[in-house]
């Protein structure tokens, strides 16, 4: 996918293992046309702000920003204050899909505005599940605003 294409989906994600298993459910279940990956904070802070590598247009926001927690560069509460803090991207549905369980990850990531907050199962069949329910819902059953 190319910087300027619009993407269904923005994941966030730094773990191999996680992605691929994401994209596969994802491709399988066809619920995201085109899909748009970033591997650390900093780089999703770049795509959605036109910043870096996607400097020369600013790409279109997707509809949903699949966005782990902890990440490299930059982590996944900080990109969620800024996606919140601005006018451009502060109505992106952001689905917090990390493995922490801490009471604190999950009050602070609602205070600072995320729309879900999953636990990513062990289970693989499970795993696979919660994708398909998030992919279904968020990309063909919700409604953006836009």
């Amino acid at each position: 996918m190319t910087p300027t294409e619009a993407a269904d989906l923005l994941i966030v994600e730094d773990n191999p293992n996680d992605l691929e298993l994401t994209l596969r459910v994802l491709k399988k279940s066809k619920a995201a046309r085109a899909i748009q990956i970033v591997k650390d904070g900093a780089e999703a802070l770049d795509y959605l702000f036109g910043r870096g590598r996607f400097a020369r247009d600013l790409p279109p926001l997707p509809k949903v920003i699949f966005l782990d927690l902890k990440l490299p560069k930059v982590d996944g509460m900080e990109v969620l204050r800024q996606i919140k803090a601005h006018e451009r991207t502060r109505a992106i549905p952001v689905v917090m899909l990390t493995s922490s369980q801490q009471e604190r990850d999950v009050v602070e990531s609602y205070r600072l505005g995320v729309n879900s907050y999953i636990v990513k199962p062990v289970d693989f069949s499970k795993f696979a599940d919660s994708i398909v329910q998030l992919g279904s819902y968020w990309l063909r059953l919700n409604q953006p605003y836009r």
